[in-house]
């Protein structure tokens, strides 16, 4: 039996897509082995997000091919769409495959005709599946690609035009993974709240998770992330209203300057992401909101990055993913004055960092000695030994207790905080 293995950097999209390919693998008789173990294929599927992502593809392209210099190495994602002349000339790599042809990858190997960027009929959102791998939250996969340009981001050149998958498959592949006993689903896209625009007749995310919530079973649905036009009132007021939608909602925000979002081609002023968090925590007071935020940004003043600051404080994320910008070439913003010192940047994203552990505490405070619901991990907190878990608020919380509570969702009083950390007991 042939045998398997695959690693994924970047997003949740990737890693859905990833577990796609694994099942495509097995239908056709491959056995999977751990990456880190000798195989007969290994298939990269690569984030292009940051230069790091790109480094990082390469160098495991290389570790592959140093100690598997017989393996087939397949190489996709986002990083082989626009860069693929610089994968070719690194040693090993037998096939480029392009994201939409992502669910071919056993027909290309099997075939062994066209070995580097396969090009096969136009399609889209083909992939699906009936499982996810070592995981106790499913990711579904329904819209693909962006329309916005950010001016920092490769994204709408690798992925294209935002592309929205069809509601009866959805629907489908929904009700798949409920039957496998996933308590979350988490809805992942490229743009997710761009859903349904592309369809005829044309529809919208509130209308699909309308359908969705109306399905059979214990589960709950939680968005990745959703851009701030699309947080409008009807979605704010489904999720108010049923209990299978978390209350947590991921916004990216980037910078809370309105001349750096000007250039960042950013389509909303700081003062419209204010309005936005606040009728969301009219409606829904517990609502957690979490955010990106982009430090760096060529042009970027201390002025802006204040501005910055000062508006994290004013809507209280309880956490935030910072990171710095990198330059990509191809987009807008590669052609803008560089040279921000690389110190400056780390400081600025350790004040950032700093801000946030505070947010983080005052929010989580105010769910000591409260009942939730947490989805337990297979895996344990390395540091303490102790269950870790989720609940519907996306607050991390660690647990006593028996690894039968594993993949369940249990109901447990959040007992302590503390900097970082959050401590339960189950009831």
């Amino acid at each position: 039996m042939n045998t398997c293995a695959f690693y994924t950097l970047g997003c949740k999209v990737n890693q859905y897509e990833t577990q796609s390919i694994r099942e495509s693998f097995v239908k056709a008789g491959y056995q999977e082995v751990r990456f880190a173990e000798p195989a007969d294929v290994y298939v990269i599927n690569t984030c292009t997000v940051t230069a790091k992502t790109d480094k990082e593809s390469r160098r495991l392209i290389r570790e592959v091919h140093r100690r598997s210099p017989l393996a087939q190495l397949v190489v996709t994602g986002c990083y082989s769409e626009l860069d693929g002349d610089e994968i070719r000339n690194i040693p090993g790599v037998q096939f480029i495959v392009k994201n939409r042809d992502k669910d071919k990858i056993v027909d290309i190997i099997n075939s062994k005709k066209v070995p580097y960027g396969y090009q096969a009929d136009e399609t889209y959102l083909p992939l699906a599946i009936s499982d996810f791998k070592d995981r106790t939250k499913a990711f579904l996969k329904i819209q693909d690609g962006c329309n916005n340009f950010c001016s920092y981001c490769k994204i709408p050149f690798v992925r294209g035009r935002s592309k929205s998958r069809d509601v009866q498959s959805a629907i489908k592949e929904t009700e798949r993974l409920i039957s496998k006993g996933f308590k979350e689903l988490i809805l992942t896209g490229i743009c997710l709240g761009a859903w349904g625009e592309d369809l005829s007749p044309r529809s919208n995310l509130t209308e699909l998770l309308e359908q969705l919530i109306e399905l059979n079973g214990d589960f709950r649905i939680r968005l990745s992330s959703i851009e701030p036009k699309y947080v409008d009132t009807r979605l704010v007021g489904l999720i108010k209203s049923s209990p299978k939608l978390c209350r947590h909602l991921h916004i990216p925000l980037q910078s809370g300057d309105d001349r750096i979002l000007k250039m960042m081609n950013r389509p909303y002023a700081a003062r419209t992401y204010i309005d936005i968090i606040e009728t969301v925590r009219t409606e829904i007071p517990e609502m957690s909101i979490t955010t990106d935020i982009l430090i760096g940004f060529p042009g970027e003043t201390e002025a802006n990055f204040r501005n910055t600051f000062r508006l994290i404080e004013k809507v209280r994320p309880s956490r935030i993913h910072v990171f710095p910008y990198s330059k990509r070439e191809g987009t807008a913003a590669a052609d803008l004055e560089q040279g921000m010192p690389k110190d400056i940047v780390k400081r600025r994203m350790n004040r950032i960092k700093g801000l946030a552990l505070r947010m983080s505490y005052k929010y989580r405070k105010n769910f000591l000695q409260k009942e939730t619901k947490v989805l337990v991990e297979h895996e344990r907190d390395r540091a303490t030994g102790l269950l870790k878990g989720y609940d519907d608020k996306y607050i991390k919380i660690l647990l006593k207790g028996p690894d039968d509570y594993r993949a369940r969702i249990m109901s447990v009083k959040i007992k302590k905080i503390d900097k970082e950390r959050t401590f339960g007991e189950v009831l």
